[in-house]
């Protein structure tokens, strides 16, 4: 049994006051605070869930509530600040679902409520708009202060509702205008601060609100959230140590894991490898590896994406594209490119400054390995099988040449799929069996090009280099004449491993694998 860690980690905690009172470890990130102090009125920053937003927002709110004792030992206590009180405002759209319209206004009804009745303001007979509007002024003018305003998720509700076109333009036209309030009521205005997971390109806030300035991807807040290899060498000396003791390993070792399973966070063109904090924090409390921020939960939203778009997710995981593409998401036009960069499942990994151009790959084995777990139950049913067990069994099969066993075990996951999946179209078959291949650690490759043409899937082990052709509602010896006729094995002529061409039917009506041949070369 591990023994009890000596330092307090926050797990999930997103209150600074707490941290600070109970003498949690907390990661200084108070310098963020006097850059923002010197720049903007406006701010929105985009991170992925479980980045520290929530603590980031709080650790403001606390700085303008006064509160100086709760900075004793970090950076802001040197800042040259007053630490009077301002009125702070706190919109948390966390811990809610939105599926109705009449819960959104349910919400601002009790913030409008709450902050009308601790400054003392009559309630305005008007919309929400409205009451926040003058809620903004009679209190600056009360307390002769300018009003701090965080909002923390600000795009909850819409993010909850990609899916209800018309529930979501109820939503954000109710959300604009009560964000409308942010530009009218400048003069009463010291800060807003949002947080979120996308920019939605077409809500007023961006559109209406032109000098909100989107730290999101800026290289002198690249580590506003996350923890640096610098900030975990510095914090968790005493966590490091009692992991790789825990783990019969150094603490070089330690340290050189913890990379590969948590790190490779990038958030603009010029950004120091961040990790994972949610999935730190948690890995030092058990003093185990685990997937602690995959398990914690994978989007709805992303599942049903990648399921309604017909999308090459081998291309996905080393997609390219533009900061426009990163920046926002568009309901009339949803980049699953996008989708997955601010879910945090790609991260940025390279920038060509003569194109302007973002290279983007999977930050770490967490992630790549828990996307793959929690996204191929999407495509086949795994209901009746421990995937655990299935993943060994499939690894063993091609390792050792042992293809019909292979076959007939892939022809029985596909004839468990669900009917809501549209097997007819061959992508979805190949995303499911790049998928597989990739959780058993093999070299794979989809629509792998030849001088002759594209090989449906192509996969590598030690031993063996696999050439499959994938036919639907035709014949596996058509595909496999198409295999031979092409010569798609010249290329490993000389290879020492040896070549096993598979021609495979798949038959729509059936739902599954239909028939296959094999031919060894």
């Amino acid at each position: 049994m591990s023994k009890q860690p000596l330092i307090k980690y926050p797990i999930g905690q997103q209150s600074f006051e707490i941290i600070r009172k109970n003498d949690y470890l907390y990661v200084d990130k108070t310098k963020y605070i006097e850059t923002i102090l010197n720049g903007s009125q406006y701010y929105f920053l985009g991170r992925p869930r479980r980045f520290g937003k929530s603590l980031f927002l709080d650790t403001l709110r606390c700085f303008f509530e006064g509160k100086r004792k709760l900075f004793n030992g970090l950076y802001a206590d040197t800042m040259d600040w007053d630490w009077e009180e301002y009125p702070v405002f706190y919109l948390d759209f966390n811990n809610r679902k939105y599926r109705e319209e009449k819960k959104l206004d349910l919400f601002l009804d009790e913030f409008l409520s709450f902050y009308e009745e601790k400054y003392g303001i009559e309630k305005a007979q008007s919309d929400f708009s409205g009451r926040f509007a003058k809620l903004i002024r009679e209190v600056s003018l009360k307390t002769g202060k300018g009003v701090v305003i965080l909002v923390d998720e600000y795009d909850k509700p819409l993010v909850n509702n990609l899916h209800d076109h018309a529930l979501f333009e109820d939503l954000r036209d109710e959300l604009a205008e009560m964000y409308s309030n942010f530009k009218s009521s400048a003069p009463y205005i010291r800060l807003v601060f949002l947080t979120g997971v996308s920019r939605f390109g077409k809500l007023s806030v961006f559109s209406g609100l032109n000098n909100i300035r989107d730290i999101s991807m800026q290289n002198m807040f690249a580590g506003i959230c996350g923890i640096s290899e610098e900030e975990l060498l510095e914090n968790f000396k005493v966590g490091i140590k009692e992991l790789a003791l825990a783990n019969d390993a150094t603490e070089a070792g330690t340290v050189k894991e913890l990379k590969r399973r948590y790190d490779g966070y990038h958030f603009c063109k010029v950004s120091p490898d961040m990790y994972n904090p949610f999935s730190l924090l948690n890995v030092f409390a058990a003093n185990e590896y685990s997937n602690y921020w995959i398990e914690s939960g994978t989007p709805e939203l992303l599942v049903e994406q990648l399921k309604r778009t017909n999308v090459d997710l081998e291309t996905l995981m080393t997609a390219e594209c533009t900061q426009t593409q990163l920046a926002g998401l568009d309901i009339d036009n949803m980049d699953p490119v996008a989708l997955l960069y601010q879910t945090g499942y790609l991260t940025i990994k390279s920038y060509d400054a003569e194109d302007e151009i973002y290279g983007l790959g999977m930050p770490n084995d967490e992630v790549r390995q828990g996307f793959l777990e929690y996204i191929l139950p999407s495509y086949v049913q795994l209901h009746k099988y421990n995937p655990h067990l299935l993943i060994r069994d499939f690894r063993k099969e091609l390792q050792q040449g042992r293809v019909d066993d292979f076959m007939r075990r892939l022809q029985s996951l596909f004839s468990d799929t669900s009917y809501e999946m549209k097997m007819d179209e061959e992508r979805n078959v190949q995303n499911a069996m790049f998928i597989l291949f990739r959780l058993l650690g093999l070299s794979v490759n989809v629509e792998y090009r030849t001088s002759q043409g594209r090989i449906d899937i192509l996969v590598r082990t030690d031993r063996y280099v696999y050439i499959m052709e994938l036919k639907y509602d035709r014949s596996a010896e058509e595909a496999l004449t198409q295999i031979e006729r092409k010569d798609y094995a010249l290329p490993w002529a000389i290879d020492s491993r040896e070549i096993i061409a598979i021609g495979i039917n798949f038959s729509t009506a059936r739902r599954t694998i239909d028939s296959w041949l094999v031919r060894r070369e």
